[in-house]
């Protein structure tokens, strides 16, 4: 029986010799609040679960589970090139490859999961990014990570997978002002909310503005909202409000089968 995990995917991602997948939460073997396709190695969920789901995972994408490589995420600017597979998870948040059998994942629940892909140098990308690792520059070290290894930006695609968007992002004052502290030019990404003092922030807006800024061919927002669509997506945002203990993790992926 074939139990690869399902998944979205990009037609602009669609080309010979890479795969790509932006999971759900469906398909998996986790239970309760985990149910069922989690992630999360960093989680209170069974090992083993996890373990499985990441088979199923690999299996969707036409790689060994052992060469699905996640790093450990740390919401950070950091991205590094890798070429084998690692002993111990790197501590950073994007992660680059030209080296064919490998796949390389990121997990999120709100933040930004994003994957890049050169076709015509063969080099892929994913990058986790949270509004503190895109506002410090995540997506532009990923990209000259790519760029090191052969990539050019004009032919680089990115997708954005599922991410919280601004119909469900409520931030503070403070927030707000780290943003437009950076760059002023920031503030568009905000918007008043019905609630006093609050505004609303539109993540996947930023992200798209900061890739286009960095000169990407071409880039496509799934235009998903983790919050809003429980059957499909985990949200962090949406078990704290809920005043649950723990929350799965999504998992978006690309790779170069061999």
């Amino acid at each position: 029986m074939n139990d690869a995990a399902p998944a979205i995917h990009s037609p602009l991602l669609q080309s010979e010799g890479v795969t790509h997948a932006f999971f759900t939460r469906q398909g998996g073997v986790s239970e309760g609040l985990y149910a069922s396709l989690n992630g999360g190695a960093g989680s209170r969920d069974s090992a083993e679960a996890v373990a499985e789901n990441k088979r199923r995972m690999a299996l969707a994408l036409g790689v060994a589970p052992h060469k699905l490589l996640v790093p450990y995420q740390v919401h950070s600017a950091e991205a590094r090139a890798i070429d084998s597979p690692w002993s111990e998870r790197p501590h950073c948040d994007g992660v680059v490859t030209a080296t064919r059998g490998l796949a390389l994942g990121v997990t999120g629940a709100d933040c930004g999961i994003v994957l890049f892909c050169d076709p015509g140098a063969q080099v892929i990308a994913a990058a986790h990014a949270g509004w503190k690792g895109a506002l410090e520059g995540v997506l532009d070290s990923t990209l000259e990570q790519m760029e090191r290894l052969g990539a050019s930006r004009p032919a680089i695609t990115a997708v954005l997978g599922p991410t919280i968007s601004k119909a469900s992002y409520e931030v503070g004052p403070e927030f707000v002002a780290r943003f437009v502290k950076a760059d002023a030019d920031n503030e568009s990404f905000f918007r008043a909310s019905i609630n006093a003092g609050k505004s609303m922030f539109d993540l996947p807006g930023y992200i798209g503005a900061r890739l286009r800024a960095e000169g990407v061919g071409a880039f496509e927002n799934l235009d998903l909202d983790t919050y809003a669509d429980e059957r499909r997506f985990y949200s962090y945002r949406r078990s704290v409000h809920r005043n649950e203990p723990d929350f799965g993790r999504l998992v978006a992926a690309i790779a170069l089968p061999a």
